[in-house]
């Protein structure tokens, strides 16, 4: 759902180490631009994990209507989460300048890859609806939750996140992701779960599932072709007793958006996905490790006006 408003003043939160520690060397640029095009804005640096969250509530709390993440993935998920952790979410209008290695949401949200054409799209009054999701799990033995807004999932694929975390992000797009990929791949086991989507119990043993509000996911994988952002509906990606040999084999698949057509895989849309298992699985969300199962994910329709 699109609709117009006028461009209010922003508040920009830049998360300097994103790119491989890139955002610090680019944001003069980039800061330049902002003010060729006419934004009007404030900007702020984060100053470690969990930071843009903060700075993000306390900007909306304080009045700023327009919130602007500069970074990656991650980022965008930090600032989506401060603005969803406020009562004023449904005033706030959210912008994005990807400068991280994945620019997973950047891709499925249709917003210019590229960091300068992406601060010429900040000053356009047009705004798409997106929904987000919501996910509860455990960390440190206490239940918690974080909102997403790309993609979560539990298994194969946050393990490979927890690997990718510990390879130095020399370069973008996929090549992080792959390696983390291929390093989880040699000791990884599939889990035996239960899947209830949408009150529907299903018994399974499962590589991974991805509960996806938008398309890509691990810089650039096409893993939810038919997601949508504003349909009120989240796609369940679910890949099952699949064999390592047969994974790397299906890997051009998931680039293309064709795995669907795989025997173990099926997708399916669901307002509602709950996982219960007695192994330990670990729990991502927009490309960052969150705990461990079991988790709940919940898709909280109309929940960020995107500026596009």
């Amino acid at each position: 759902m699109d609709k117009v408003t006028t461009v209010p003043r922003a508040k920009v939160i830049v998360n300097p180490v994103a790119g491989a520690n890139k955002t610090y060397k680019k944001w003069p640029q980039l800061n330049r631009l902002l003010d060729h095009i006419g934004l009007s804005f404030d900007h702020q640096y984060t100053e470690g994990a969990g930071h843009a969250i903060e700075l993000a509530r306390d900007a909306a709390s304080d009045g700023y209507r327009y919130l602007v993440a500069v970074g990656g993935d991650g980022t965008v998920n930090e600032v989506a989460n401060g603005i969803l952790n406020t009562g004023s979410a449904g005033d706030v209008s959210f912008g994005v300048i990807s400068t991280g290695t994945g620019s997973d949401f950047a891709r499925s949200a249709g917003i210019p890859m590229d960091s300068i054409n992406a601060c010429s799209v900040l000053t356009s009054v047009k705004r798409l609806v997106i929904d987000a999701g919501i996910v509860e799990y455990h960390k440190n033995g206490q239940k918690t939750q974080r909102y997403f807004v790309n993609a979560a999932g539990i298994g194969f694929d946050a393990a490979a996140v927890e690997s990718t975390e510990k390879i130095p992000k020399y370069f973008g797009g996929t090549i992080p992701y792959l390696a983390g990929l291929l390093r989880t791949l040699i000791g990884y086991r599939n889990k035996s779960v239960v899947m209830d989507i949408d009150d529907r119990n299903q018994p399974a043993k499962i590589l991974s599932m991805i509960v996806a509000n938008g398309n890509y996911l691990g810089g650039g994988m096409h893993v939810a072709p038919d997601a949508m952002m504003d349909d009120s509906l989240l796609d369940v990606v679910v890949i099952g007793d699949v064999g390592k040999l047969d994974l790397l084999k299906s890997l051009p698949m998931i680039y293309k958006g064709t795995h669907g057509n795989h025997p173990k895989v099926s997708i399916e849309k669901a307002v509602k996905v709950f996982i219960n298992t007695s192994e330990r699985v670990l729990v991502h969300a927009d490309g960052e490790l969150l705990g461990e199962g079991p988790a709940l994910f919940r898709l909280i329709p109309s929940a960020l006006s995107l500026v596009v």
